[in-house]
């Protein structure tokens, strides 16, 4: 692989890696961002083909089967997310890539992706209260499943000292967001 780069987005759900991919796509035009496949719903204002490929779970299962994802997850509302090979691979050998992981997502490209082609940057927030607002503020979610998000949100900030670069997400401070993630693929490409 030539030195292009995966610049992979990690960190809790409600952090802001939506909108820093929404940013960037803007401000980077020649940066290429994989399409993840999930069998969630499709939110409010998503468009299917933009950030995700929305599919059934058999549809899913199918590609599990046939091998086709570098990496995929069970997440958070019993979904699955996956990154298909194709997206990742083919692409990673002739432009730089932007794309939005999990932590275990991240976890299974480190053993495939070498080193020098891999960017890892952690966005987070201050405290939970934050991201729970954010949480709510996007979508309804039961009791149950926002105490799924809050241990998760527990076990990937552990996650964030293995990152190459970390930025905290505040609120009303988007634009700041922003430029500090241009800030850093800037240094890379």
């Amino acid at each position: 692989m030539k030195k292009n780069k995966l610049f992979a987005i990690i960190g809790p759900s409600g952090a802001g890696k939506g909108t820093v991919i929404k940013e960037i796509k803007k401000l980077f035009p020649t940066i290429k961002y994989p399409i993840s496949f999930t069998t969630r719903k499709k939110r409010e204002g998503e468009i299917e083909g933009e950030v995700y490929h929305f599919i059934s779970q058999e549809k899913f299962q199918e590609m599990i089967d046939k091998n086709e994802f570098l990496e995929y997850q069970k997440i958070h509302n019993n979904a699955y997310y996956g990154s298909s090979k194709k997206e990742i691979i083919d692409n990673l050998d002739k432009f730089n890539l932007l794309r939005e992981f999990d932590i275990q997502g991240v976890k299974a490209i480190e053993k495939i992706i070498p080193k020098e082609n891999l960017v890892k940057i952690f966005i987070t927030v201050d405290k939970w209260e934050t991201l729970e607002q954010r949480i709510l503020k996007r979508s309804k979610i039961d009791k149950e499943e926002l105490l799924k998000r809050k241990a998760s949100f527990e076990k990937e900030v552990k996650y964030m000292e293995l990152c190459d670069h970390v930025i905290q997400s505040k609120e009303d401070m988007q634009e700041e967001l922003i430029q500090d993630f241009s800030q850093i693929i800037k240094k890379y490409i």
